[in-house]
């Protein structure tokens, strides 16, 4: 297990290091950290849950050239493991995103773990930073009040229409506490939640030119 681990690092790490949209190999290292942890409280297996956050970016199509290229790839990764951990792994990778919003609940613990970790990756401090490097790697302007957030987005439209860093707050982060699976998750996005709020609470205050 460890050589597998190990052979997976060393293998995200180079393939993410300069990627430059926000996921990048130091995005993986996060949610490998929180998907462990939160595992060991859960009392999720934690390998399955190590491996799923490790690959979990290399078939986004924000990351690869397409989403079936990305999975190919993985699946060649997983060699090494049984027949049962490839396929929760796959199980978990494909059912993850959030893809505007309107995908079913994860299946599986490890799933629930893994979706937590990468959720709590997308707010608090962490999460804001994100969304401007994003957003400026789309060419998306930080904010046009002209520009109304959207609602009930197709998977296309989450990821081809025109929107805003800010907009992106209000399509997707301030929804993920509510959307956290575990008791360990809800708790850890509490905080990060809040953060958010103060920062756009700020942000409107200044953009008004009343702060």
């Amino acid at each position: 297990m460890d050589t597998i681990l190990s052979e997976l690092r060393t293998y995200v790490r180079q393939k993410l290091e300069r990627e430059g949209s926000g996921h990048d190999w130091h995005h993986i290292d996060r949610v490998v950290k929180q998907a462990k942890r939160i595992a060991d409280e859960e009392k999720a297996n934690t390998f399955i849950c190590e491996v799923a956050a490790l690959v979990h970016d290399l078939a986004d199509d924000k990351v690869a050239s397409s989403e079936q290229e990305g999975l190919s790839e993985v699946e060649a990764l997983l060699y090494q493991l049984n027949a049962a951990d490839r396929e929760h792994v796959m199980e978990i990778i494909t059912t993850i995103s959030y893809k505007g919003g309107n995908r079913p609940p994860v299946k599986s613990l490890e799933a629930q773990v893994v979706q937590d970790a990468d959720r709590l990756d997308a707010i608090g401090a962490i999460g804001i930073a994100r969304t401007f490097v994003y957003a400026g790697s789309k060419g998306e302007l930080i904010y046009d009040p002209s520009i109304e957030p959207r609602t009930n987005m197709t998977m296309d439209a989450y990821r081809n229409e025109q929107s805003t860093a800010i907009n992106h707050f209000y399509e997707k982060l301030l929804k993920l506490k509510d959307l956290m699976n575990t008791e360990t998750g809800k708790s850890l996005a509490e905080e990060r939640h809040e953060f958010i709020q103060s920062f756009l609470s700020q942000f409107h205050g200044e953009w008004e030119g009343n702060r």
